[in-house]
């Protein structure tokens, strides 16, 4: 198994881009956004609003397994990403934390 670098996504990492494409329509979105030393976190919006995640070494492994990934295409937070993305409730309350469901 290959060893993931800053450059390069795992088999599993690709996997879970192409299974969410699969599941959410095509083509669907990515976001690479930079978290620092732990990595980076491509966000993923499906052509049904959809979202999901995957975790890279960094920005240069979520370049690249935006580019492997057939039907993916690069995407900024401009407004028509946003507004392709569809927030539930379920989703908000997880991105407010524990002390929200107080």
């Amino acid at each position: 198994m290959a060893e993931e670098t800053e450059e390069t996504p795992t088999a599993r990492q690709l996997a879970a881009a192409r299974d969410f494409v699969a599941r959410h329509g095509k083509p669907s979105r990515a976001v690479v956004e930079n978290i620092g030393r732990v990595g980076a976190r491509v966000v993923l919006v499906g052509a049904d609003g959809a979202l999901g995640d995957v975790l890279v070494a960094g920005p240069g492994a979520g370049a690249a397994l935006v580019e492997k990934v057939d039907d993916l295409e690069a995407a900024e937070w401009d407004s028509e990403t946003v507004k392709l993305a569809k927030i539930g409730p379920a989703h908000r309350r997880k991105m407010a934390g524990p002390r929200a469901h107080r």
